[in-house]
């Protein structure tokens, strides 16, 4: 089986591992990605971290950094070239560069399939609404990153099978426990992402300014909010214990993660959004870091029984979690074990990998051909 993979996701060199997985399964891949993506968060450069058994190709793209409208003006000549049996696009079904992808891969004799996460039933205008109705009827199997995902994707029309299947897992070779980490007199509590409004930091930092004992706090990453974010900790009297604003790459997050006691999610919803997945969660809980999550979207179905859950924006809750961790460091420890354990048993990249590529051969079977 020859396959494409279309992702810019898959800038990212710690997520390179999945297609390293992919490719071990026996799937001649080849993985086109943009030289970067440019958010809220800033710009990430395009790495090169994991690449063995399959080709990691930069292509050009026009509109980086808008997600409905950024295409890649020679995926088409690519796919001539390349000509596989499946196409991937890691994008949503309703955005530009599916809807053009999806042509060119049908012009090849292709099968294609599409990732979404829209876990918010959310109608778009012409000419979004069109080609997402479109990529509908030309897919047979998609994949979705989470039960509401599916749900959504069901709602809105889409005819043919779904697969839940989380974008990436995680590695357990890479993530793994810090063995030189032992219980400090500080707490070091921890995260990861974009310091924008809908991760609900403002809860997170309030919530520390509570806390008995000696805590820090680090939020990595970069976004909108930085500048109000700092203010906070300054008017909670905070700010010395608070590091924030700090860029680290895929790559040195494993060190990260094990320099925490403990890594909090504190996603809020808003009208547009909830929280689709939170990767931070299970790369933390494969280093068997205790984590935090709200109750926003997808969280406490990724946490499970692998961590303590608090309702969004509710500050005292999030404190009691913490302060438990930080008083009590066995019930900390087990909780970090459990959720290596449920890592293991449900996120890794092996087996989404592996699950990914029954998709592809799902494709590739006599029944499932194009609808439309």
């Amino acid at each position: 089986m020859k396959a494409v993979i279309v992702s810019k996701a898959l800038i990212v060199g710690a997520y390179q591992r999945k297609a390293e997985e992919i490719a071990r399964l026996g799937v001649d891949l080849t993985v086109l990605i943009p030289p970067s993506w440019r958010d809220r968060r800033g710009d990430q450069a395009a790495e090169s971290a994991h690449t063995a058994g399959y080709a990691l190709k930069v292509i050009p793209l026009r509109m980086n950094g808008n997600y409905h409208l950024h295409f890649y003006p020679t995926l088409a000549a690519e796919l001539r070239r390349l000509s596989p049996d499946i196409v991937h696009f890691d994008e949503e079904p309703y955005n530009l560069s599916t809807w053009l992808g999806l042509n060119a891969a049908r012009r090849v004799g292709a099968k294609g399939t599409f990732f979404t996460w829209q876990n918010l039933h959310r109608t778009y205008p012409p000419p979004f609404r069109w080609m997402e109705r479109s990529n509908y009827r030309r897919v047979p199997v998609a994949i979705a990153g989470n039960q509401d995902a599916s749900d959504v994707l069901r709602a809105k029309g889409f005819r043919g099978q779904i697969e839940v299947i989380p974008q990436f897992g995680v590695d357990p070779e890479i993530f793994v426990p810090n063995p030189f980490r032992r219980a400090p007199a500080s707490f070091t509590i921890g995260y990861a992402g974009g310091l924008i409004q809908e991760k609900g930091l403002d809860t997170l930092i309030r919530a520390c300014a509570g806390l008995r004992g000696d805590w820090s706090l680090r939020l990595v990453g970069g976004g909108d909010q930085l500048d109000a974010l700092r203010a906070l900790a300054a008017e909670m009297g905070v700010a010395e214990r608070v590091q924030m604003g700090e860029r680290l790459t895929s790559t040195q997050m494993p060190n990260f993660y094990g320099s925490l006691d403990a890594l909090v999610l504190p996603s809020r919803t808003l009208p547009n959004w909830k929280e689709q997945f939170g990767r931070v969660l299970i790369e933390a809980m494969a280093c068997e870091v205790p984590v935090v999550g709200s109750d926003s979207g997808e969280i406490p179905h990724v946490i499970g029984d692998g961590g303590l859950v608090f309702a969004e924006g509710d500050t005292d809750q999030l404190r009691q979690h913490l302060q438990r961790l930080m008083d009590d460091r066995a019930f900390a420890h087990a909780l970090g074990q459990r959720g290596r354990q449920r890592v293991l048993t449900q996120y890794s990249m092996g087996m989404v990998a592996s699950r990914t590529v029954d998709v592809y051969w799902r494709l590739l079977s006599p029944s499932c051909d194009w609808t439309g």
